[in-house]
């Protein structure tokens, strides 16, 4: 389990094909401590450290996560944010992510407003049922609050700390980024729909 808040931007040094999915070398700086076996959220995918070298920590993406993420497009030479699990002594700073993706973003606009950025993403269908203004999602691993929705397409405003501590500040229109849900909407909707056979669809034909 990840809090969305960065610790690390690493980069990626070395991409190998496998039969069923595709392996990546990450340099993440020596003092980034992870072991073998360790859990690390990658651009906010959680991924398993299955070996590591003095230049860095490989992990393995499977077929299924590269259909999910933006993993498949990704290159030697790319930034991607860092974060170690949580601990149960840690601080919850950000909102609980659980490093699964939902679906793939774009980024469909990006304006300079002062120091800010205001960033627009479009979201797939099965992000866009979660979207609420002042919810959370995770875009790319980090913690956001979405300022604005409008259909599936959502706001964020990114603060200078965030420009630079993760690598959105390198981000472009028209480049995707990996998106997590609140998971806490994913499971009210569950729990709405095996409980009391209500849905989303269900509450508007009724009014709500």
């Amino acid at each position: 389990m990840f809090t969305g808040l960065i610790e690390r931007v690493g980069k990626i040094i070395r991409v190998q094909k496998m039969a069923l999915g595709k392996k990546f070398l990450i340099d993440a700086g020596e003092d980034f401590e992870v072991g073998v076996g360790d859990s690390v959220a990658v651009d906010g995918a959680c991924f398993t450290v299955t070996a590591k070298q003095k230049d860095g920590f490989w992990i393995e993406v499977s077929s299924e996560s590269l259909k999910r993420t933006s993993f498949d497009k990704k290159q030697v030479g790319v930034k991607v944010n860092l974060e170690r699990a949580l601990r149960l002594s840690d601080r919850l700073g950000g909102h609980l992510a659980l490093g699964h993706i939902d679906g793939v973003g774009l980024i469909r606009q990006v304006v300079k407003k002062g120091e800010f950025w205001e960033m627009e993403i479009s979201s797939p269908r099965e992000v866009e049922r979660y979207l609420i203004e002042k919810g959370s999602i995770a875009v790319d691993g980090i913690s956001l609050t979405v300022n604005q929705v409008s259909g599936a397409n959502f706001k964020v405003m990114l603060i200078p700390e965030t420009l630079t501590r993760t690598s959105l500040g390198e981000k472009r229109v028209g480049e995707e980024v990996n998106l997590e849900a609140d998971i806490i909407g994913k499971y009210v909707e569950r729990f709405l729909k095996k409980e009391s056979g209500l849905s989303p669809e269900k509450l508007k034909e009724e009014g709500y």
